[in-house]
């Protein structure tokens, strides 16, 4: 899941030179939580992944670190938008005027589908095909990135392009019920549901509602959701065991 983490340039928050001292603890707790928020947003964990977050902000925004902290906010915003949640990634663009980074405005204007805007060359290089084949060309490079969740991403951007076919809104819905991404998974199933019941297929809608229900029986104990030993914040610097 540290993918969209290292496309924010967040793989420096814990960055140290070999043999130097360890990074203090704003970066190493930042790092930390904004890969739980990650995890726990994806399984729709809502309460829990909004908690974390803001412990995260608080880390980098207590240290007074602009950069980190926009990181932050992109790291969200592309969270968001694999989950097909139309983010306008504006926590991210309050705070990257003040201190501009090409690689990471490149990445903003990708998220937000200016792809026109975009020298492909400053992005990540699993999505720089993507930006570079012609319309008809880009749902099938989805199906050859090989990070999960970098991969949802794309099919997720390509849906809100209006750029996706059945085959990749079936590849979306794999990708997150291979991983357990409870959230996205959801909401393909409900597309794929849809599409089932405008070509009159009874029997894949009848097969699409029953996961659908599943899904959504195993998010139920979502609105009570508490901190369970391994969610504890980490306090000091001290990683947590969750990966």
């Amino acid at each position: 899941m540290k993918t969209l983490l290292m496309l924010a340039s967040l793989v420096m928050l814990t960055a140290c030179g070999s043999g130097g001292p360890p990074p203090p603890d704003w970066k190493s707790d930042a790092a930390d939580l904004i890969e739980r928020y990650q995890k726990h947003a994806l399984l729709g964990e809502n309460t829990l992944a909004e908690r974390y977050f803001q412990q995260a902000i608080t880390a980098t925004g207590g240290a007074g670190r602009v950069t980190e902290t926009a990181r932050l906010w992109l790291v969200r915003c592309a969270t968001r938008r694999a989950m097909l949640i139309d983010d306008a990634c504006a926590g991210y663009a309050d705070l990257a005027g003040i201190e501009p980074n090409a690689a990471e405005q490149a990445y903003y204007h990708f998220l937000t589908l200016r792809w026109e805007a975009i020298d492909a060359g400053l992005l990540p290089s699993q999505h720089r095909d993507l930006v570079r084949a012609p319309a008809d060309k880009r749902p099938g490079i989805v199906g050859r990135i090989d990070d999960p969740l970098a991969r949802l991403l794309d099919a997720s951007l390509l849906v809100m392009r209006q750029e996706a076919n059945a085959a990749t809104l079936a590849l979306a819905a794999e990708t997150a019920s291979a991983q357990g991404w409870r959230r996205p998974l959801l909401t393909y199933l409900k597309l794929q549901e849809r599409q089932a019941e405008a070509r009159g297929d009874l029997t894949g809608q009848a097969r699409l509602a029953r996961r659908i229900q599943l899904v959504e029986q195993s998010l139920l104990p979502s609105s009570t959701e508490t901190v369970r030993p391994d969610d504890t914040p980490p306090q000091g610097g001290q990683r947590g065991n969750e990966r």
